[in-house]
């Protein structure tokens, strides 16, 4: 029995012993690092794409930059069809700076054929306020017989006078009064279609 027992103990200490010894298992083997191929052909699709991104960037840019200067050029266009003309004292001759004027809207004009303008004639306040709005009806329709002597139908413009009644400038002198014989323009239709031209 003492034997018996004796020969367990061995038994299962040789057990116990041969669990916990001995080498452990090695590691499970790594993954295959990419081989030279594939790392390259990964590289390259990394530089195409980033070559891509610039030139998808440079493109955008480009036409941001277009189209900045395309609304540029409509508002410098935009401000040539409103910029004023001005007349001599109790004239309402067409003068050689207002030739250039009216000659540079022509051009705007042909181009933008939705474009329309109320042309306004206006006097400063010397004359009757009757004299005053017969000469700035006789300054609109100058301006109105310029523009369409290049071609612009007549349907495009339509005149009104002010005389004296909305000076630009107060004042009685000639400072004041030279700035109020003049010719305004006022888009009435079109102002969204409005085409620089050359």
């Amino acid at each position: 029995m003492i034997v018996r027992r004796f020969f367990i103990a061995v038994t299962a200490a040789t057990l116990v012993v041969g669990s916990c010894g001995g080498d452990p298992p090695p590691p499970p083997p790594a993954p295959p690092g990419p081989d030279m191929d594939s790392l390259r052909a990964y590289q390259d699709s990394v530089q195409e794409a980033e070559e891509e991104a610039r030139r998808v960037a440079a493109e955008e840019a480009a036409l941001r930059a277009e189209e900045a200067a395309r609304q540029r050029a409509i508002a410098a266009a935009g401000s040539t069809l409103a910029e004023m003309v001005f007349f001599d004292y109790d004239m309402s001759e067409i003068r050689d700076d207002a030739a250039s004027a009216l000659r540079a809207k022509v051009d705007i004009l042909r181009a933008s054929p939705q474009v329309q303008l109320r042309i306004e004639g206006h006097a400063d306040d010397r004359g009757s306020t009757e004299y005053n709005l017969a000469l700035g009806n006789r300054r609109a329709s100058a301006m109105q017989d310029f523009l369409t002597g290049f071609g612009l139908s007549e349907s495009r413009f339509s005149i009104v006078s002010f005389g004296e009644e909305r000076p630009l400038e107060s004042g009685s002198d000639e400072s004041a009064w030279s700035r109020n014989r003049r010719g305004e323009f006022v888009i009435t239709a079109g102002a969204n279609a409005i085409n620089p031209g050359n």
